[in-house]
């Protein structure tokens, strides 16, 4: 009978269902994950986040549930109200108790595991009994969010979606609207302490006071447009908004609104499927800006389909009409209202960010998302790149007509700005591991559904400049399934934004091909650049040397002058024309 054993070869048979690895409590104890549950009117949200440098100002998302259920809803029957039913508090505590098993698996610290409740949980008939037996189930607190702290925390969380902000915020929830006053600029908030108003028209909350103004007939429907649209008025006054951000002038570019929570990211999903670019190519809501006129812009084709549009619910299409309302009473009450943006962040956001350092609050979300891939070299690679983006202009070497010209009509602020370049080096070889037919592609989907598509705080403006830079680092040639992608970004952008986007992205190129390690042992590339016009013609002079390059460097130099021509390098019309002059190898 032949032997049925293994000969030894080195190999240790594992149990992989009992044997598990657990980390020790000093490796747990120095995580910085946070793990909240946002127990909201319109649902409740699970998460865990990571805080750790170098990306904590984006507050990475590692895990993310829902539980659908509004505990708003639920304490209405037949137009009275009742307490959260047994059945609803059993679902809610076997819930809980799946995600601290998954905080466990995790291996977030307890004391690092945190309950957060809003309106619902508050105004609860048995709110007091729904809570204690959330503590008896599963051994965590409930953290009631005082209703005066609710619109601060909500307006941090707004705060949080954007590198700086000066509007008004609203926080959209089921029972309630919190309305707030902020001025923030990297990170620091200014005027002292965030003012908030909290008034009772929440999203659920709305369609049932409509319900009820409906069956009483016309005067009371129009009864209750009026009460909502003087208590939006009355509540934005006691904010104390600055008159000179406030007025609407010819000198004034007149107030900006933020919106978050359910209800207003789902009108802002239907404002983005009825968008003058169509397909709209950057599919997150955090970020979405539009004007007065397009957001009140109602495509009732739209409206009549809205089962059928991108991330808006079934509960929200529900809600649509109070939302609706909700919206138009809000511009009526608001006509100073000229801008309006919308957001991701909320409470569980603004509990996150709270618990940042100043420090870290001031990032550009910008450089923290990309970070981690920053080159040995950043800012060796920086400093090269900085130099071949004209600043202003000068008159050395160049016969440029007149002195009155203006390089700031021709340079957008973007292209010089350090958050924008920073990025653009941290991410300038990322994508070398990809195979090179991929390349441009893949790093023009990066900012919306691939390295960084759920990186927190990132305004649309930012994903779709740095997506054009990065696809033309690579060279550009993408196929056709992906170029309506690339001119739906130029469009959002804007030629000139676009075409400097493209000259930057060329730029990097060449910097990526001298230092494809991201490593500055020894100097391969000099430039400098200086701008200025002959005649009608606006031009950018770039002055290179280059060491070893060969080739490589010559198609460089064919790419660089490519972007300045009217044929090939033009967007909608829009070109510098782009001199390069080759001075003699560095030695």
């Amino acid at each position: 009978m032949a032997s049925t054993s293994r000969p030894d070869d080195g190999l240790k048979e594992v149990d992989t269902l009992n044997q598990h690895e657990t980390p020790q409590k000093d490796d747990i104890s120095k995580r910085n994950l946070i793990a909240l549950v946002d127990m909201g009117s319109n649902g409740i949200r699970f998460s865990i986040s990571d805080i750790s440098p170098p990306t904590a100002r984006v507050m990475p998302t590692i895990y993310q549930d829902r539980l659908g259920i509004s505990l708003y809803d639920v304490q209405y029957k037949d137009g009275e109200k009742v307490p959260i039913p047994k059945e609803i508090i059993d679902k809610v505590c076997a819930a809980l108790i799946r995600f601290k098993n998954i905080c466990e698996d995790f291996s977030v610290p307890d004391k690092n595991i945190r309950i957060i409740a809003t309106e619902a949980t508050r105004a609860a008939i048995n709110s007091v009994e729904y809570r204690g037996t959330i503590k008896s189930r599963t051994g965590l607190e409930v953290e009631m969010l005082p209703k005066e702290k609710e619109g601060e925390i909500g307006a941090l969380g707004v705060a949080s979606s954007f590198s700086s902000l000066k509007g008004v915020v609203m926080d959209l929830g089921g029972g309630s609207i919190q309305l707030s006053w902020l001025d923030q600029e990297n990170g620091e908030t200014h005027g002292g302490t965030i003012q908030s108003v909290s008034l009772p028209y929440g999203a659920a909350a709305v369609k049932r006071q409509i319900d009820e103004a409906q069956a009483s007939g016309p005067s009371a429907f129009q009864d209750l447009r009026g009460r909502i649209k003087e208590d939006f008025r009355q509540g934005l006054a006691s904010l104390a908004i600055p008159s000179h951000v406030s007025n609407v002038s010819e000198h004034s570019s007149g107030l900006k609104l933020y919106l978050s929570g359910g209800g207003f990211r789902g009108w802002g999903y239907m404002v983005m499927a009825s968008h003058e670019i169509d397909p709209y190519p950057i599919p997150t809501i955090n970020g979405f800006e539009v004007s007065r006129t397009q957001f009140l812009r109602n495509n009732q084709e739209k409206l009549q389909d809205s089962d059928n549009v991108f991330q808006v619910s079934s509960r929200r299409v529900s809600q649509l009409p109070a939302i609706t309302f909700l919206v138009k009473t809000l511009m009526d009450a608001i006509p100073e209202v000229s801008s309006v943006y919308f957001a991701q962040g909320g409470v569980r956001e603004g509990i996150l960010f709270s618990q940042l350092p100043p420090e870290v609050r001031s990032e550009h979300p910008l450089v923290a998302a990309t970070r981690p891939f920053a080159p040995a070299s950043t800012e060796a690679l920086l400093a090269l790149l900085t130099r071949g983006i004209p600043s202003r202009v000068t008159n050395d070497n160049l016969a440029l007509g007149s002195e009155s010209f203006d390089s700031q009509n021709h340079i957008p602020s973007f292209s010089t700005s350090q958050y924008f370049l920073y990025a653009l080096i941290h991410l300038i070889n990322y994508h070398a591991s990809h195979p090179k037919d991929i390349r441009p592609a893949a790093a023009l989907r990066s900012t919306t559904t691939g390295l960084l598509g759920g990186a927190h705080g990132l305004a649309h403006m930012d994903r779709a400049l740095l997506a054009l830079a990065l696809c033309e680092r690579w060279g550009g040639e993408i196929s056709p399934s992906d170029e309506e992608f690339h001119q739906s970004l130029q469009r959002l952008v804007g030629p000139q934004r676009a075409w400097w986007a493209k000259y930057c992205g060329i730029l990097a190129q060449g910097i990526g091909d001298a230092y494809p390690a991201g490593v500055v042992r020894t100097e391969r590339l000099r430039l400098s650049s200086i701008m200025g016009h002959d005649g009608d013609d606006v031009f950018v002079q770039v002055k290179t040397q280059m060491i070893g390059l060969d080739e490589l460097g010559a198609g460089w130099v064919k790419d660089l002058q490519k972007v300045g021509k009217k044929k090939k390098g033009a967007v909608e019309g829009y070109r510098v024309k782009v001199r390069v002059v080759v001075d003699d190898p560095v030695v």
